[in-house]
């Protein structure tokens, strides 16, 4: 393929001029600084690494919207949650494919490269299996294959509805499966990913309302070494269901009997005291963070200051795709610290003076390690997962360095992302998903046929 110029890079962790990036086998074989273009160049304008998006519920992009009307009781996460449930039943394999792939698509056009989708929707609506186990999953590596996201799959246990092993509701029924079952879901995903380059699978014990002590254990080493994502402390409603149930808070508990190490993920975290946050950022763990989510559902704020300072792991996701954007999360993310905090670059540090790049570092290695991925900062060897930012788009002009991605996440509105390499081959241009057209219609015939 041609090479990329770009006017300027972020070239593992330092800003270079003029940059060719040779592109092999969908990986950087070469990079070489101060150069002029040459002829058969693509010219670009400012490259940085693709964004990992390490927590997504790619199905409920469709609720995008349509739970902001109050209902007859005051709203919070559980009341969204009912909603949720009765919008789901409504859902067969061919919707779950249309609306991930439109997901998918506007996770690369906003930069976003690689997606861990949190995968918890199993059985059919009447809440029995499918003949293929993985009916579902396999619509979503289809989907991931359409747009060419790199997909690290989490297929997920849900057994219970709450701490103690209580039975799932009628509301859980399509989320629902035993271990056996969740045993043989997870190698018909292997299967199922086979094909999809770079794909990875990870499993996802729901929450520690949905499984109980032992079956985590079980469900462990059904990993093979790959990553774990668990819910954990989202509510407080949680943390304080968690205490009656075991003494513990959740987090404190996963830390206590879980063995938390560096291939976990714990996405949310938002209600921590000190010392679960000291350890939690000790632990190697990532801690994911959805700030638009958990806004959105009246969360919480996680201690991200506090949690970055004692040399914590995290990286963003878009949970409920209320709104895809990985610049608008990292916006959301200092932004909650500042109206908490009453203060300004809450999230900068001695070494970061820029907000921006401190958040977006954090996000690309934190997002990366989770996904379980080798595609992080932009090196020779590394995997292709680009974006480029036009630099003449009027929040980026005259900007230099870090500055770039200050004004990308803090001052920037639509077409900022102008083109998305994923494993060296161009998904997006001009702003727009290569396979949009298409894409978008059967999105929106779905969506007719969903909400009438």
């Amino acid at each position: 393929m041609p090479s990329l110029w770009f006017r300027a890079a972020l070239i593992g962790q330092e800003w270079l001029d003029e940059v060719r990036l040779s592109i092999e086998a969908g990986r950087i074989a070469r990079v070489t600084a101060g150069v002029a273009p040459q002829a058969t160049d693509e010219r670009h304008g400012i490259a940085i690494p693709g964004v990992p998006n390490l927590h997504s519920h790619a199905f409920q992009r469709a609720m995008a919207g349509l739970t902001e009307l109050a209902g007859p009781r005051a709203d919070d996460f559980w009341t969204w949650r009912e909603v949720m449930y009765r919008f789901v039943d409504r859902l067969d394999p061919d919707d779950v494919e249309a609306i991930s792939a439109f997901a998918f698509a506007e996770m690369l056009e906003a930069g976003y490269t690689r997606v861990g989708e949190f995968h918890y929707l199993h059985n059919a609506p009447d809440g029995h299996p499918y003949t293929d186990l993985a009916e579902l999953t396999r619509r979503i590596v289809a989907a991931a294959e359409q747009t060419h996201i790199g997909l690290t799959l989490l297929p997920v246990l849900y057994a219970h509805s709450n701490f103690g092993g209580l039975p799932p509701t009628h509301g859980q029924r399509r989320f629902v499966t035993s271990l056996d079952a969740f045993t043989r879901l997870l190698e018909a995903s292997h299967d199922a990913v086979r094909a999809l380059e770079g794909a990875r699978v990870g499993i996802a014990p729901h929450s520690l309302r949905a499984v109980t002590p032992e079956e985590l254990a079980a469900a462990v080493p059904l990993a093979r070494g790959g990553p774990l994502h668990i819910h954990a402390a989202e509510q407080t409603r949680e943390v304080e269901d968690c205490l009656a149930w075991s003494g513990c808070r959740p987090v404190e508990w996963l830390l206590e009997h879980a063995a938390i190490d560096g291939r976990w993920c714990l996405v949310h975290a938002t209600h921590l005291t000190e010392a679960e946050m000291l350890r939690l950022a000790a632990s190697g763990a990532v801690a994911g963070l959805c700030p638009i989510t958990e806004a959105n559902l009246g969360d919480g704020v996680f201690p991200t200051p506090a949690y970055l300072e004692a040399g914590g792991a995290c990286g963003i996701g878009s949970d409920c795709n209320v709104l895809i954007d990985p610049a608008a999360e990292l916006r959301a993310l200092e932004y909650a610290q500042r109206l908490t905090r009453r203060g300004r670059n809450l999230l900068a540090s001695a070494a970061h003076r820029s907000t921006g790049r401190r958040m977006f570092e954090a996000a690309v290695t934190g997002g990366a390690r989770a996904l379980a991925s080798d595609a992080a900062l932009l090196t020779e060897g590394g995997v292709a997962d680009i974006v480029g930012l036009s630099a003449d788009h009027p929040s980026l002009a005259s900007r230099r360095g870090d500055s770039w991605l200050d004004s990308w996440i803090f001052a920037s509105r639509d077409r900022a992302v102008d083109c998305v390499w994923r494993h060296g081959t161009k998904v997006v241009a001009g702003g727009i998903h290569v396979a949009r057209a298409a894409i978008e219609s059967r999105y929106r015939r779905t969506l007719a046929r969903l909400t009438s």
